[in-house]
C-alpha cells in the first residue's frame, strides 16, 4: 500500500498541511510507504525527505490568488508520479490540487478529507463549484474530521451513502511542571481563562472579552495570537476598564504553548462562525485536564469535540453572558472542575490521540483497497 497526500501548503502554517503532514510521517512509522504533494510559498522549493520511503514534494508556485497556491508544476509532478501510488488522499478544500487530480488520468482510490467547506472565498466558489462538484463524485470516501460536519454540510447532503469522519488526534501536550508554577506564581488567588488563536472576526474574542466584563475580579483572560483585529480588541479591553485582567499575548512561541495551556483553569472557545470547523486547540487543552467552554456553532463540529457535561460546557454563540455563566459554574465549584478535568483529559485519551488516528487511517485505506480487490 502506497499513499499520497494531496493539498495546501509548505512550509506548513494551517491546521489542513499539520494533519498532512502526520498522516505522511505517521504512515512511514508504521512502515507504509507515503508521500505528501504540495505547493510551495515563502520561496521553498524541493523535496523533504522524512525516511526511506517518505517525502514531502514541493511544487514551485506563481503566485497567490483568493488563498490559493497557483503551481502549474503541481500538476505536471502530479501526472508523473499518479501511478506509483494506490490510494490519493486529497484534502479539500484547495482548488489548485483538485484540479490537478483532475488532469492527472489517475484511475486509482481517491479519498477527499473535507476539512471544512468554503466560506468566504464566495468569488472563488462560483469558479471552483464544478470542479469540486467532480471531486465529490469521483472520490471513493469523503472523511470529515467530525461526524456533524459531514452531515451538515449543503455540498455533501446527496453523498451521505459514502462519508465517514475520523478526529484529528495529536501527541498529549506536555506537562511542563516547573515553567507552568512560575507563570502560576505570578497571578496570586486568581482564575485563569485562556484563548489561543489568530485575531480575526469568527473567533468571537469580543464576546468573550464581554464576558470578562460579567465576571469578578479575580478572573484573568489570557488570549494567545496576533491578527488584524488586535488593535480593535484592545480599543474594547480599555473601553471596558479591563487593562488589569485581560492579556493580549500576541505570537505565543511553541515551547511556551505547554506552559499556557497548563497554567489555566479553564480554556474557553469563543468562534461564532463554522469557519471553526474543529478547533484542535481543544484537543491539546483537554490533553492536560482542563474544561473547556466552547461555542454550539452551526454545522459545526466544534461542540462535538467538547462533549457537553462530559469535557465541559457549550453555550450559544455570540453570548456573552452565558459564557460568563458556564464559566462561573466550572471555576467556582471544585468538584465541578474536577469532574470535567477528568473527562477532559478521558475524552482525549478515548478519541483524540494520534496514534488512534494512524490506527484508524490505516484501517480505513485497507478496508477501501480490499474493496477494490473484491470488485476485480
Amino acid at each position: 500500500m502506497k499513499v499520497l497526500q494531496l493539498g495546501k501548503f509548505y512550509p506548513i502554517k494551517g491546521g489542513v498541511e499539520c494533519v498532512m503532514e502526520i498522516f505522511t510521517e505517521g504512515l512511514a512509522e508504521r512502515g507504509y510507504p507515503s508521500d505528501m504533494l504540495c505547493a510551495a510559498h515563502d520561496g521553498h522549493v524541493g523535496d523533504i525527505i522524512l525516511g526511506e520511503e517518505s517525502r514531502i514534494m514541493c511544487a514551485p508556485s506563481l503566485l497567490k490568488v483568493a488563498a490559493t497556491m497557483i503551481s502549474p508544476m503541481m500538476i505536471v509532478r502530479l501526472r508523473k508520479i499518479c501511478h506509483e501510488y494506490d490510494i490519493i488522499h486529497i484534502h479539500h478544500p484547495d482548488p489548485m490540487a483538485t484540479l490537478a487530480l483532475f488532469l492527472s488520468g489517475y484511475k486509482g482510490r481517491v479519498i477527499l478529507h473535507w476539512h471544512s467547506d468554503i466560506l468566504k472565498q464566495k468569488t472563488l466558489l462560483r469558479f471552483f463549484k464544478p470542479l469540486q462538484n467532480w471531486l465529490i463524485k469521483r472520490s471513493d470516501l469523503i472523511l470529515g474530521t467530525t461526524p456533524v460536519y459531514v452531515e451538515e454540510s449543503p455540498f455533501l447532503r446527496k453523498v451521505q451513502h459514502k462519508t465517514s469522519y475520523l478526529p484529528i488526534g495529536i501527541d498529549p501536550t506536555p506537562w511542563l511542571s516547573d515553567e507552568v508554577k512560575e507563570l502560576r506564581s505570578r497571578y496570586p488567588g486568581k482564575k485563569i481563562i485562556y484563548n489561543m488563536g489568530r485575531l480575526v472576526p469568527y473567533k468571537g474574542y469580543h464576546h468573550l472579552i464581554q464576558a470578562m466584563a460579567l465576571l469578578p475580579e479575580e478572573y484573568i483572560l489570557w488570549v494567545g495570537g496576533d491578527g488584524p483585529l488586535r488593535a480593535e480588541l484592545e480599543a474594547l479591553v480599555r473601553e471596558l476598564g479591563l487593562e488589569q485582567r485581560v492579556e493580549i499575548l500576541g505570537y505565543v512561541p511553541s515551547a511556551m504553548k505547554p506552559v499556557y495551556f497548563g497554567a489555566c483553569d479553564l480554556f474557553c472557545l469563543s468562534s461564532t462562525m463554522k469557519t471553526e470547523a474543529y478547533a484542535i486547540v481543544q484537543v491539546e487543552a483537554m490533553s492536560l485536564g482542563r474544561p473547556i467552554v466552547a461555542t454550539e456553532i452551526p454545522e459545526s463540529g466544534v461542540s462535538w469535540v467538547n462533549a457537553h457535561g462530559v469535557s465541559g460546557l457549550n453555550v450559544p454563540i455570540e453570548d456573552a453572558p452565558a459564557m460568563a455563566k458556564a464559566i462561573r459554574e466550572i471555576c467556582e465549584n471544585p468538584e465541578t472542575w474536577q469532574l470535567y478535568s477528568r473527562g477532559a483529559r478521558q475524552r482525549y485519551y478515548d478519541v483524540f490521540t494520534k496514534v488512534e488516528m494512524i490506527n484508524r487511517l490505516i484501517e480505513i485505506y485497507t478496508d477501501l483497497l480490499a474493496q477494490t480487490d473484491h470488485r476485480k
